[in-house]
Parts: structure tokens; sequence; C-alpha cells
């Protein structure tokens, strides 16, 4: 009677092995796995995280440290205002122009029944130039647009026409939007491209089959099932144009007031220095990109939710 004990608990012991080494190995599963994910921990903390907190401590003090509300009241000063102004109407019409042109690009290449060299081709040459940006971009459109450009001189030599007698300049508005849509054109087609994928074949001949054409497809079916992709990208080049700076200052200095360049010259500035409102500016400038940001995850939820 009293082995009995001893054998249901050895049997117990037994049964309950297994499930003790398949809790340690899932255990050491997912230490491995927040192992794999720290690196990536670390750089948002580190370069996301910490410094946006430290433009937010930084935009409510004064040079002396102290608490104040001047910095933030200042963004609201016509300057400022003009500033951010600039960086909208340079912003959205880059993100219109390139989300429309992107769009174009993308689905003439994938169901425009063109040859089958034409995807790969346009989708390496979007890779490589949607991050082709900066001091380079700056110099090949001076190189290109500018006052001795080669295809100003092209078009002064052999078609007579003057591209700066229209009132035309590299370093305006207009040459600035130009430049920003190298960027943005193919940024738009690496982001539509998989909505434009998630398209079925099967929606376009049931349309047909019940009577629509190609211009019913597109108006009543396609576009509205790619239009949070598009909208959503479109929000994405719109934060992706509004933080830009290195283009903007290498191709017009201080000739354009956005507001990265204004942000620049707070925080390194001689002249215009003042650092606590060169991190209410950032401050402002991560609210709009952020706001767009979050606009851009949540349509494409939608438009995940919307395929699926």
């Amino acid at each position: 009677m009293q082995r009995k004990p001893m054998a249901i608990t050895e049997t117990v012991e037994q049964a309950g092995a297994p499930g003790s080494g398949a809790t340690s190995r899932r255990r050491a599963g997912q230490a491995l796995t927040w192992l794999g994910i720290a690196p990536f921990l670390i750089f948002a903390l580190l370069f996301l995280i910490l410094p946006t907190l430290q433009l937010m401590v930084g935009a409510l003090q004064d040079a002396q440290g102290h608490f104040t509300l001047n910095n933030i009241a200042r963004l609201f000063t016509d300057d400022i205002l003009g500033a951010y102004w600039i960086s909208f109407k340079v912003s959205f019409v880059s993100a219109a122009g390139g989300a429309l042109i992107g769009l174009l690009l993308a689905l003439a290449a994938i169901q425009g029944g063109l040859p089958g060299w034409i995807r790969p081709t346009l989708m390496t040459f979007s890779g490589v130039a949607s991050n082709f940006a900066g001091v380079p971009l700056a110099f090949a459109f001076l190189a290109t647009l500018g006052r001795i450009g080669l295809l100003t001189a092209l078009l002064r030599q052999y078609l007579d026409f003057d591209l700066y007698g229209t009132g035309f300049s590299i370093l305006s508005f207009t040459g600035l939007t130009l430049t920003y849509l190298y960027f943005q054109i193919p940024l738009m087609v690496l982001i539509v491209a998989p909505a434009i994928d998630g398209m079925k074949a099967e929606w376009r001949e049931a349309c047909e089959s019940l009577g629509g054409g190609t211009w019913y497809f597109w108006w009543h079916v396609a576009l509205p099932i790619l239009f949070p992709s598009i909208l959503g990208s479109a929000l994405l080049l719109f934060a992706n144009a509004f933080g830009a700076v290195a283009t903007a200052y290498a191709l017009t200095g201080s000739s354009l007031n956005i507001v990265p360049i204004l942000l620049f010259a707070q925080i390194r500035g001689d002249v215009l220095h003042d650092q606590n409102l060169g991190y209410a500016l950032a401050l402002g400038m991560i609210v709009v990109t952020g706001l767009s940001n979050a606009g851009y995850i949540w349509l494409r939820s939608r438009a995940e939710r919307g395929v699926a």
C-alpha cells in the first residue's frame, strides 16, 4: 500500500518532465527572440526615443535651463509660420505629384502588359533613386537645370528656349519641388507596388461578366480598393519631404526659408543661434511627420483588411 503513492509520484514526474522540457525550450526561444530584436530596440532608444525626449525638454526651457513656454509661443510668429507654410506647400505638391506619377508608373509596369524586363528594371531604379538625396542630388540638379546646366544649355542652343527667361530658377520653390520629385516618384512606386500586386484577376473577370468595361472596373472597383493605399502613400511622401533638410540646404542654401533650413540656422548658425527655439521647431516637425506617419499606418491597415 505504501509503494503505490511512490509509483504514482514517479509516474507524475515522468509525465511532467516533457512538459517542463518544452517550457524550458519555449523560454529559451523567447530569450533568443528578444536577443535578436535587441539591436533594433537599442537603436530606436538611442536615435529616436531619447533624442525626441531631449527635444521636448529643450523646447520647454530657456538658455538658462528654466521652464518656459516662450519657445512654443514663438512658433506662431509670422516668420516661423511662413516657413512652415512654405514647407507645407513644397511637401504637398511634391507628395501629390510623386503619388500620381508613381502610381501611373507602377500600374503601367505591373498591369500594363509591358515586356517582362520593364518591372524589375523599374523596381531596381526606384530602390536606388528613392535613396539618392542630399548633396549629390542637389549637385546633379544644379548641373542639369542650373543657369549653366546641361539641359538649360541644350534648350538654349537647339530650341532657342531660355529656361531662365521664363522666371524659372532651380533655387526657387519650383526648383526644390522638382528636385524632391526625383526621390518621391520612385518611393511611391516601391510603396504602392504591393497594393497593385494584391489586385485579384477574379475581380476584373467578375466585373466584365456583369457587363462592366475597363473604365467601370477602375473607377468603381480598383480605385476604391487602392484608395487607402494611395492616400497613405501620399501621406508618407509628405512626411518624407517635410523632414528633408540636406537636399534643400545644399540646393537653395538660405534663399528659401523652409522649416528644416530655419531649424539648421537656429541650431548651428552664428547669427540666428537659439538652440531652444530650434528644439521647438524640431518638435513641431516631429508632430507634423508623426501625424502623417500615423495616418499612413492606419490607412495601410485598412487597405490590408480590404484586400484580404
